[in-house]
């Protein structure tokens, strides 16, 4: 592949991780401009161009060099690559990030009249899926001997019209397995939104970009959650508010004018602050417990 001064980053056109995809860059600080058919945004602000592609072409796309790096479901990724092993191609493409949405599982459901005694009910079933590498691998993990059906779409009615006996397929919520009477029994892949790449690094100018980017992924993402919390409290509620955030950075303490037995605390909290955390924090003795978002943060 000729080398390239720009690097190029494809994610999904339309779709449940679209959104979640372009606001995590654009919290990185890239801006684009989109082409008049909307399949290339030309970038503003760095020299990283996005491509906005179906979300099964993302890992070819990377094996062969059109794209840089991609915005994925680990299925999808995972999937691909045992069919590129499975073909005896090389691997081309690996997990770099794993972005924090996009959360679902594939997972493995059966009618809900049936009787299920764990994998072993498996055994000389067919499952149907629009995974079957997936799925073929995790049945020789179990040592299960099943027929998999591959279906492109529509899996959830298969058991209906008589086509499977259990299906395998994307969960996030069940209400797709609930209004098709199945019942989900095994979890095949724990999934999400993943950055995923090249396995060899590139040796031109997207070397550098891609070092950059995923800098400022890795602190965006390391933000997400993060709260900086605020107080007042009385020195010797300091033992307990400390174990209650134990999790914290370590706090910066100052000393309240005029009040030698107060201090006041500040630290950044990267795990939630939920309510009865916080009503702990006041019956330990906080006072005007204050909780803002971090929005950026260099080190």
């Amino acid at each position: 592949m000729p080398a390239r001064d720009r690097l190029r980053i494809a994610i999904q056109k339309s779709g449940r991780l679209t959104d979640p995809a372009r606001d995590l860059l654009a919290r990185a600080g890239l801006s684009f401009r989109e082409s008049r058919d909307r399949l290339f945004c030309f970038g503003d602000s760095l020299p990283i161009d996005l491509l906005l592609v179906r979300d099964d072409d993302i890992p070819g796309l990377i094996a062969e060099g059109v794209c840089d790096l991609g915005v994925v479901g680990r299925n999808v990724l995972q999937e691909q690559s045992l069919e590129r092993t499975s073909a005896g191609l090389p691997s081309a493409f690996c997990e770099l990030r794993a972005l924090g949405f996009g959360s679902c599982r594939l997972a493995i459901a059966a009618p809900q009249e049936g009787e299920w005694n764990g994998v072993a009910s498996l055994a000389g079933k067919r499952i149907a899926t629009s995974y079957p590498r997936l799925l073929e691998q995790w049945l020789q993990t179990n040592a299960i001997d099943a027929e998999v059906v591959m279906l492109s779409g529509s899996v959830e009615i298969a058991p209906r019209l008589g086509k499977a006996d259990a299906i395998c397929d994307l969960v996030s919520s069940g209400a797709t397995l609930a209004a098709n009477h199945l019942r989900e029994v095994e979890i095949v892949l724990q999934t999400q939104a993943v950055l995923a790449g090249p396995m060899q690094g590139f040796a031109d100018e997207r070397a550098e970009l891609a070092a950059m980017l995923l800098r400022r992924l890795d602190g965006v993402l390391q933000l997400r959650d993060s709260k900086l919390i605020m107080m007042q409290a009385p020195r010797t509620s300091l033992p307990a508010l400390l174990k209650l955030l134990d999790d914290a950075d370590a706090p910066t303490l100052t000393s309240i004018e005029g009040r030698a037995g107060d201090v006041a605390l500040q630290t950044v909290c990267r795990t939630a602050l939920t309510w009865p955390r916080l009503e702990a924090m006041k019956h330990a003795g906080a006072r005007g417990l204050l909780v803002l978002p971090v929005e950026q943060m260099l080190a």
